[in-house]
């Protein structure tokens, strides 16, 4: 069962609290998902950017998809995945 949209807001604001962090509902209207800027300087604790777009092509060993392996282990245990809005926007939503 996955962690509910607002306990893994609070999980993820408590270990990155610069984090952006809104409802998918305050972004486009759609619900039930995570609105998430990809471009606010948070870093993992490897000092890489949690988010990086341009890292797409699967070679480098930090990132899936452009996700920090970091955040990508959080979300996957919670239940839920990133999902690139744009090169500045990741959603993330429940499995």
């Amino acid at each position: 069962m996955a962690t509910t949209r607002e306990n893994l807001m609070a999980t993820l604001k408590a270990k990155y609290p610069s984090m952006f962090l809104k409802t998918t509902e305050e972004f486009d209207g759609s619900g039930g998902g995570i609105w998430v800027g990809g471009e606010n300087g948070d870093e993992a604790k490897d000092g890489r950017p949690l988010f990086d777009y341009y890292t797409q092509d699967g070679g480098e060993v930090h990132y899936v998809f452009g996700v920090h392996k970091e955040i990508g282990t959080i979300l996957e245990k919670n239940g839920w995945y990133a999902e690139w809005y744009d090169a500045g926007t990741l959603m993330f939503y429940e499995m």
